[in-house]
């Protein structure tokens, strides 16, 4: 019987375009909940580098890895600087 080997999903692998990204968290955003928000913007900053976004935020790139983890509570200057260095912005709609 030939083995099948299994790898872990990795949403990162699949936002190769700015439309993907901007799909994304869009869907992310509209679920409201702070931890996924937080998971998805490492997600994001793992695909576009989380080397350059932590060069581009002025902090930690461990730190960024903790604080944008499934677990993490990133400070919302944290969210901020991250979204900055994606090249996004954030806007209030009503």
């Amino acid at each position: 019987m030939a083995k099948h080997k299994l790898k872990a999903w990795d949403s990162a692998e699949y936002l190769k375009t700015e439309e993907d990204v901007i799909n994304y968290l869009e869907a992310v955003f509209e679920d409201g909940d702070p931890a996924l928000i937080a998971h998805a913007l490492g997600v994001v900053a793992r695909a576009k580098g989380m080397a350059r976004i932590a060069r581009k935020t002025g902090l930690g790139r461990e730190s960024l890895y903790k604080a944008l983890s499934r677990d993490g509570n990133p400070r919302l200057l944290t969210v901020l600087k991250v979204v900055h260095a994606l090249g996004l912005k954030l806007k209030v709609a009503a």
